[in-house]
């Protein structure tokens, strides 16, 4: 019986398989971040192409990362309107570090901190990839409820073992966008145009008035 086990194995034991889905979920942040060069960047950003097991995996564990970063956005938000503009260490800086300016940027940023931390243990202590999510992928889902990424199964099986190929990516950057069909126009005839049915099949029959009565009488 499979009581609370629920999930796939993927061969390997706890702690590999927790160490896997750690390196997959910040290396599909890492693709929207910056590169030095160009050799570096993905070839698609915000995808990664994996098994479909591994991806179906890994995917609530980015979905929950990118939940707790966008519920303290508003705090970020709010806390950057509370930091002074003067540059660090100088004389203004310092007068705003002990004032009361300073404990209402620390309530508001403390939320944010808790989140950052918590997403930082969730992909094994990875700050480059948690920078990311903060500043770029957690802004993009602010009005989107759930479902931050789709798995597409790849036709091309992997080479080795045939594994079953996908990858994973976010919603929004790479959509298709359907096309509507043109609407056929209407071609309208106008009455001076119509012209009268010239086939055999289309012609109506004309019968004379007199073979009508004759007609009419010799049924009688």
């Amino acid at each position: 019986m499979r009581h609370r086990k629920k999930g796939r194995y993927l061969g390997r034991s706890p702690s590999h398989r927790r160490a896997l889905l750690r390196n997959l979920a910040s290396a599909l942040f890492l693709t929207e971040g910056d590169f030095l060069f160009e050799h570096e960047e993905p070839y698609i950003k915000g995808r990664i192409i994996t098994t479909l097991a591994k991806a179906k995996e890994v995917r609530p564990l980015v979905e929950r990362c990118i939940t707790i970063a966008k519920r303290v956005l508003p705090f970020l938000e709010e806390a950057k309107r509370l930091e002074p503009t003067a540059p660090r260490n100088s004389e203004t800086w310092r007068q705003w570090r002990h004032s009361e300016a300073w404990h209402d940027w620390n309530r508001k940023m403390a939320p944010v901190v808790a989140a950052r931390r918590r997403v930082l243990r969730m992909l094994g202590n990875n700050k480059e990839a948690v920078r990311v999510l903060f500043e770029k992928v957690a802004p993009r889902f602010v009005d989107r409820p759930g479902g931050y990424t789709r798995i597409v199964r790849l036709a091309k099986r992997r080479v080795g073992d045939a594994g079953v190929k996908a990858f994973i990516e976010f919603v929004g950057r790479n959509d298709r966008v359907k096309q509507r069909k043109g609407i056929r126009p209407e071609f309208t005839v106008q009455p001076s145009q119509r012209t009268e049915p010239t086939s055999p099949e289309g012609a109506v029959a004309t019968v004379p008035a007199e073979s009508q009565g004759s007609g009419d009488s010799s049924a009688t």
